[in-house]
């Protein structure tokens, strides 16, 4: 990629191919003007020169080879459902399954060392980082009540996870440890009958008991297997919360793991926009605002603020009602402001006549309100 310079760049230009402040962090796509705005943003968080494979034009100049995405992936792909999409969620459906498998084996007796755990963690790493968009999509799909949800909350939660610990700039190596933290935050609860947390009825006062205390059988399980601290840590406090008001422990603020902090705000998101036996899923929209009105300050700020610029306050995958009277789907994130994001306009095309997305804003086209699901058709 070419690397150019902040101040070099004219101002209201559009590049011809996304930019890039790393290798996977994407500023804009080539029909987002490289505003004022931006730049000022830029210079702020002290980034001094970007890259791109295009060059800046003071028209938008799209073309058929145009990309949206990390990792090469086109906007054909991405829009229409091509060889990417199949990728990611053929992935995600495999580590589902590994998912399962694994808390069998776990529930069974089975020792699973933490290197082998680590080296799935490892490659699903890699997946989320050229492929995150797609696989934050498919996590958006419905999930049978029927089904056992600990699998399906565990991986959608670990991708999350993995998704702030990249925006944090985890080194690898803790980006690991985070990620092995996260799938196996809920492995006490394989130590429990099903029917203690699988059912639309309410719990007797000994099965809260058991279920307040699964956060320590994960714990004492992952300590006698010889997991690194920090990973049982991240079981054993990721229900505590920053106001001391949480369990087992009650701790408060800095006396709670990096990992169980992250583990919090995902475990929470995920909960809250997911159906349960005994409720109903919010919309990622609503699930996103109940989170940041952090009642209580029970979540760290930053983490949440994290969650906000990674999946944006209207996330990837929700289908929206645009200003124009226009139906959408969010499909990326903007790096400027969480509220407005990246939305493919259903029924229209861009100027290289594949399916047009747009930069919402404030002052153009911006989000009127989710759909709801009667509504998307």
């Amino acid at each position: 990629m070419k690397k150019y310079a902040i101040q070099s760049i004219p101002p209201g230009s559009f590049f011809t191919k996304p930019v890039y402040a790393d290798d996977a962090f994407i500023i804009t796509g080539p029909e987002v003007t490289f505003s004022p705005q931006l730049i000022q943003i830029l210079k702020n968080w002290e980034i001094k020169e970007v890259q791109s494979d295009g060059e800046p034009r003071e028209d938008y100049a799209g073309d058929e080879e145009t990309v949206q995405e990390a990792g090469g992936m086109d906007e054909k792909a991405l829009l229409d459902g091509g060889e990417q999409i199949r990728d990611a969620e053929k992935f995600y459906n495999e580590f589902l399954r590994y998912t399962r498998d694994l808390f069998y084996q776990m529930a069974v007796g089975r020792e699973i060392p933490f290197p082998q755990v680590a080296q799935r963690i490892k490659e699903l790493c890699g997946i989320v980082k050229n492929h995150r968009r797609y696989l934050l999509r498919i996590t958006r799909r419905d999930v049978s009540q029927e089904e056992n949800y600990l699998a399906f909350h565990t991986v959608k939660s670990t991708i999350i996870a993995i998704i702030i610990g990249g925006y944090i700039k985890l080194p690898p190596p803790r980006l690991i440890e985070l990620g092995v933290a996260a799938l196996l935050h809920e492995i006490g609860m394989i130590l429990l009958s099903p029917e203690t947390y699988l059912n639309n009825r309410p719990l007797s006062p000994e099965e809260r008991k058991r279920i307040a205390g699964h956060p320590i059988l994960g714990y004492n399980l992952l300590k006698s297997l010889n997991y690194p601290l920090a990973v049982s840590l991240g079981a054993l406090e990721h229900h505590e919360r920053e106001n001391g008001a949480g369990y087992p422990q009650r701790l408060r603020g800095d006396t709670i793991s990096l990992y169980a902090k992250i583990i919090a705000v995902t475990c929470s998101y995920e909960a809250l926009t997911s159906a349960r036996p005994y409720k109903d899923a919010k919309d990622g929209y609503t699930g996103m605002l109940d989170l940041l009105k952090n009642e209580g300050r029970q979540y760290d700020e930053t983490i949440v603020k994290a969650l906000v610029y990674t999946l944006s306050i209207y996330p990837i995958g929700l289908y929206v009602l645009l200003s124009s009277g226009k139906k959408g789907q969010v499909v990326d994130v903007n790096p400027e402001f969480p509220k407005f994001p990246m939305v493919q306009v259903f029924g229209e095309l861009s100027p290289n006549g594949k399916n047009k997305i747009i930069q919402t804003s404030p002052e153009g086209i911006y989000i009127a309100r989710p759909l709801r699901k009667e509504e998307i058709g």
